[in-house]
């Protein structure tokens, strides 16, 4: 038997798999787009809890301009998130020359504060 043969109406090649022979198909190449730490941690959830939202990008060639798209979505709303918290609470940096410490704790209540909601809003959901 022959290791590899194609079909000459189709034009779709197969391979012998033990006693089968399966065709040789592969997806069309995704354009690479870099994913940053929210892409990964949504597409850590949505291999884990949404399984089918995960086949069907996959399989549609989507997964990676998804994953890039909200990456996008939550460095823009986490940035936004902790610039008007910033604001509201009055940390300027006027407190941060005066009281580095103190400037230095309320921005990491902020930014933890902007990183759950985001998390909520727009990875784990």
């Amino acid at each position: 038997m022959k290791n590899h043969i194609t079909d000459e109406k189709t034009g779709i090649g197969y391979t012998l798999q033990g006693d089968y022979y399966l065709p040789d198909l592969a997806l069309p190449a995704e354009k690479e787009q870099p994913i940053g730490i929210w892409g990964q941690r949504h597409l850590r959830y949505i291999r884990q809890h949404k399984r089918l939202l995960y086949t069907n990008l996959l399989t549609a060639c989507k997964l990676n301009s998804y994953l890039a798209d909200i990456d996008r979505q939550s460095e823009e709303l986490f940035s936004r998130l902790v610039k008007e918290m910033a604001e509201r609470e009055g940390v300027t940096e006027e407190l941060k020359a005066q009281n580095q410490m103190a400037w230095v704790g309320k921005m990491n209540n902020i930014r933890s504060r902007a990183t759950e909601i985001v998390n909520n809003e727009l990875i784990y959901s």
